[in-house]
């Protein structure tokens, strides 16, 4: 079974099949992002099930790789939840076609609303490494003085112990910026981070037991990974319920 439907080509796995580090190797150069641990990941959430040798060592099988490709891609490229994916691996498996989320038709006559491009999991577990002094942050965001100490005062921006603001921050500003061209004030955005608060809350009651897990040394447990794919369909549904409720107050 091919499941990527890609035309990559590459060297086939041997007879023996590959071990994880092999399989890293060969699927980095188009995954960057790919770790051990996403691919232990996948592997307990049953989206690929190498052998496994007496020894405890998995040996992936060129049909294995095929189908971390497919995974990988559906996820990069489409953005599709792992529940998507592994209902398309299972109709694959059974000679269907991988079918994908469906787009629900409107009775209007304007078609859909157009789909958000929201943010992967492997795009929201990127680190990156951004200190700006606040001065900077206004430059880079086009915050006024005024606004910018008012979001500090409603804790939107915060600042380490440095004085220095993080990625997040430049683009909790830019955002911010934005909404208030519609003359939404700061006093007004706090709403945002009461919500985020909670769902901040909700989040760490799932993440908690994966990093004591991970901190046991479960081969299976990646707080990383999890909290990304926690953040990405928190993010999907907070977009789909704000997007709905709208549509209805029309």
């Amino acid at each position: 079974m091919s499941p990527s439907g890609a035309q990559h080509r590459s060297t086939p796995a041997p007879a023996e099949g590959m071990a994880i580090g092999a399989v890293l190797k060969r699927l980095q150069p188009e995954f960057p992002d790919l770790t051990v641990s996403k691919i232990r990941y996948l592997e307990s959430e049953g989206l690929v099930c190498p052998e496994r040798r007496e020894s405890g060592l998995r040996r992936f099988a060129e049909d294995d790789v095929e189908r971390l490709r497919f995974v990988l891609s559906m996820q990069r490229d489409r953005y599709w939840p792992l529940k998507v994916i592994k209902d398309a691996l299972d109709r694959m498996d059974r000679g269907l076609a991988p079918d994908g989320p469906v787009a629900v038709p409107d009775d209007s006559g304007r078609g859909a609303p157009a789909p958000v491009a929201l943010p992967t999991a492997e795009e929201l577990r990127r680190r990156r490494s951004v200190r700006l002094s606040p001065r900077e942050l206004r430059e880079q965001s086009g915050l006024d003085s005024a606004t910018y100490g008012a979001l500090c005062a409603f804790g939107l921006l915060t600042t380490d112990a440095a004085g220095r603001h993080g990625a997040d921050d430049v683009d909790v500003a830019r955002q911010c910026a934005a909404l208030a061209s519609f003359g939404l004030e700061a006093r007004h955005l706090r709403l945002f981070r009461v919500a985020a608060d909670r769902e901040i809350g909700l989040a760490q009651q799932i993440l908690e037991p994966v990093r004591r897990r991970h901190a046991r040394g479960a081969a299976d447990a990646d707080p990383d990974q999890q909290q990304a794919e926690v953040l990405a369909h928190s993010l999907a549904l907070h977009v789909a319920l704000v997007r709905a409720g709208l549509e209805r107050s029309r």
